[in-house]
């Protein structure tokens, strides 16, 4: 007679409790897993509250910080804008500054001749660097660096284009009278820009092939207008006509 293992029973009964068994133990396990999961997961509210008052401190400390300063922005006299009283103010900011500021430089005093108002290139010189000096100085960006190089670099620079443009240069130069034919007559025409409309053409259209010859049968060139007079200020429609 054959003895059944342990275990088995030999009717449905023992069967379905053993089955029961089984089912609860995995359960249980469920049940365990779903405990641990939900541990972790209590001390999350804890650590989003943390992080919302990091990120609020954070959007604070931004809001409170200084914006940082913008560039400097100088205001150039040849291209300065046809306002007589704008530019009236402007020159006399600027002598103020040089009687403050730059004139206490020996070699600026010598540089700067009697006549330096008739010439619009030391005026624009002298523009820019006065407003290099206020951003070393007196802007929300001042900085000893900026100091250092307006000493060091841009100061020398313009006293030394200064000596070369204009530092043997008088009043008299600029007057006009019988046998002197070399006072300076403005701002002088640009070279080739009779053929700036055709090369503007070429480069467009077919700048893998050969340039427009110089003198060719440009109407623009013929003419005198289109690119080249409102360059020069030879064309009737342009504003910068002399």
């Amino acid at each position: 007679m054959s003895r059944r293992p342990p275990g088995q029973a030999g009717g449905g009964s023992d069967g379905d409790a053993f089955a029961r068994v089984e089912a609860l133990a995995g359960l249980a396990r469920e049940v365990d897993g779903l405990r641990r999961s939900l541990e972790e997961l209590l001390g999350t509210p804890t650590r989003v509250d943390d992080l919302a008052r990091t990120v609020a401190q954070l959007a604070d400390a931004v809001a409170a910080a200084p914006a940082r300063p913008g560039p400097t922005v100088a205001p150039s006299w040849l291209a300065a804008p046809t306002d007589s009283e704008a530019l009236a103010a402007l020159l006399d900011e600027l002598c103020r500054w040089l009687h403050a500021i730059f004139l206490r430089y020996p070699d600026g005093a010598a540089v700067l001749p009697e006549c330096w108002l008739w010439h619009p290139d030391v005026v624009e010189e002298l523009l820019w660097l006065m407003y290099a000096w206020r951003a070393a100085y007196e802007s929300r960006g001042a900085s000893v660096q900026l100091a250092g190089d307006w000493h060091d670099r841009q100061r020398p620079g313009v006293v030394r284009r200064l000596r070369t443009a204009a530092g043997s240069c008088s009043r008299e130069r600029h007057q006009t009278r019988p046998g002197w034919n070399s006072a300076p007559l403005g701002a002088s025409p640009v070279p080739g820009a009779e053929a700036a409309t055709s090369i503007a053409w070429w480069w467009a259209a077919a700048r893998d092939d050969a340039p427009p010859e110089p003198g060719s049968n440009d109407p623009a060139e013929r003419t005198g207008s289109g690119i080249s007079a409102a360059v020069n200020g030879t064309s009737p429609r342009s504003g910068w006509s002399r």
